[in-house]
This record gives structure tokens, C-alpha cells and sequence, in this order.
């Protein structure tokens, strides 16, 4: 296996990393960012109050990309037996 197989599989490898975690972190994101307005317009300065809807909402998108993510993996997995099958 030469150099830019190798960098090829670490490409596509970070790739399908970040298809999977993207909706959880933008989820985060936004959630983080709606109860910090609802905190500044409030004031209502307690620091745990972000991280219980932060929690759910992530958990919730988590569970609901979970065939998106097993699919992504699942496809990976295939290309990479693929190619270690064709050397």
C-alpha cells in the first residue's frame, strides 16, 4: 500500500466523521445559542441551565441520524474491505 492510499483512507475516513457528528454539533450549536439569547434577554445568569436542553436535544438528533450514521459507517467499512480485498 503506497503513501497516498494511506492518505486517501484518512480523508475518506474524516470525512464520513464529520457527515456523522455535524447534526449533533449544529443541534448543540443552535441549542447552545437560543438559551444564551433566552439568558441575556432574561438575565437569568444560571450556568446549568444550558446543559440540560443542550443533553436532550443532542441526544435526541443522535437518535434520530442513527441509520444515517450506521449507513455512512457501514459504507466505509464496504469501500475499505474493497480496497484492502483488491491488493
Amino acid at each position: 500500500m503506497d503513501p497516498a492510499t494511506t492518505i486517501d483512507f484518512a480523508r475518506t475516513a474524516m470525512l464520513v466523521l464529520l457527515e456523522i457528528i455535524a447534526p449533533s454539533m449544529l443541534t448543540a450549536l443552535v441549542v447552545g445559542l437560543g438559551i444564551g439569547l433566552l439568558q441575556a434577554v432574561t438575565q437569568i445568569q444560571e450556568q446549568t441551565l444550558v446543559f440540560v436542553p443542550k443533553i436532550v436535544a443532542t441526544f435526541v438528533v443522535l437518535l434520530v441520524c442513527l441509520p444515517f450514521a450506521g449507513a455512512a459507517m457501514m459504507g466505509l467499512m464496504t469501500d475499505i474491505a474493497g480496497k484492502i480485498a483488491a491488493y
